[in-house]
């Protein structure tokens, strides 16, 4: 009869839907930032493969923003270094803006002009003939399902509709790099699920790769290739939503079993089982992955023991989130802010 053996090194690493041997789009080494006596970077690393999406999580003050800011040419770090797009970002900031798209919290659209207008505006900006720019604009248009409100000032839109011409506008400089801050705030369920479609379509049609910040703890999950999660400025956990969740106690997979002797029977194959005689379940620690339930199909097989069910809990994002930053207890609350 074969023993049951704690899963922990026997978990798989889970494989990114991205090549992981893409070159970076993104790359820092120990970048650092203090505006006076307050540290608000303090050594950040980082390596984003090209056509990725990548999720920047943390508490208010945490340092995201700042960690955008820098990215983006907004504001320099004290101390460093930091590639984007090929480019250094000390020695060549030029050669960044013009491989990026930046999109941040509130639409920036201008509600005075059409949506057709405002994409025909960031094409003059980007200095496109305006064939191209013609071009560009009606091909976004319907891409983002906007053609049918090219002509409606951009007042009359609903708040899901600015969000993706906000998105839209920012892809008229066809950039490579895509920041996105907290791109779905204040949007409605169904508006939200749509500007999660239209991004990992970014991803997956044209290859773009995805700064992302959010406060929705569920975005970072379907969305994200890797998360980090950035506390008091340092980088305290980075993987894929899986290994994360892989880092939180607690996993376990949740046998019920016909009659209480199957259940006492079943109690004395997996050591450090938690037994519930009331609900005949029997919990037996480990990460949900597959390993752990060959081990503890492999006991049962063994035994002859016949379970009535066989569940699977893992860890979540906010309980990673609430448990690397310790704020909170896990499960109070689906979202942080900034």
């Amino acid at each position: 009869m074969p023993a049951y053996e704690s899963p922990e090194h026997l978990a798989e690493r889970p494989t990114t839907r991205a090549a992981a041997a893409a070159p970076p789009a993104v790359s820092s080494l120990g970048l650092r930032k203090s505006y006076g006596d307050k540290v608000v970077l303090d050594g950040i690393d980082l390596d984003i493969p090209e056509g990725t999406v990548f999720a920047l999580l943390g508490p208010n003050g945490a340092g995201k923003t700042t960690t955008v800011e820098i990215l983006t040419t907004l504001v320099a770090a004290d101390a460093g270094e930091a590639r984007v797009a090929g480019h250094d970002l000390a020695e060549r900031p030029e050669g960044v803006r013009g491989a990026i798209g930046v999109t941040g919290q509130f639409a920036a659209v201008d509600h005075l002009l059409t949506a057709e207008e405002n994409l025909l505006l960031m094409a003059d900006l980007h200095h496109l003939p305006r064939p191209e720019g013609r071009r560009r604009a009606a091909g976004l248009l319907r891409r983002f399902e906007l053609s049918e409100a090219a002509r409606m000032p951009a007042s009359a839109l609903s708040g899901g509709m600015r969000r993706k011409l906000d998105l839209a506008m920012t892809l008229v400089g066809d950039p490579r790099i895509l920041f996105l801050d907290e791109p779905t705030t204040g949007l409605d369920p169904r508006s939200r699920r749509t500007m999660w479609e239209i991004i990992r379509g970014l991803v997956t049609d044209d290859g773009i790769t995805v700064f992302l910040t959010t406060q929705y703890l569920e975005e970072a999950d379907r969305l994200a290739d890797r998360i980090a999660v950035l506390d008091q400025g340092r980088l305290v956990a980075e993987g894929t939503a899986d290994e994360l969740k892989r880092l939180i106690p607690g996993g376990h997979i949740r046998l019920r079993f016909p009659d209480l002797a199957a259940l006492d029977s079943a109690a004395r194959h997996f050591a450090g089982a938690a037994r519930d005689p009331e609900e005949l379940t029997l919990r037996v620690p480990g990460d949900g992955g597959i390993p752990s339930l060959r081990a503890v199909l492999a006991v049962l097989d063994g035994a002859e023991l016949r379970a009535e069910s066989l569940t699977v809990h893992t860890p979540d994002l906010d309980d990673v989130f609430l448990t690397l930053t310790g704020h909170g207890t896990p499960g109070t609350t689906t979202e942080m802010t900034r």
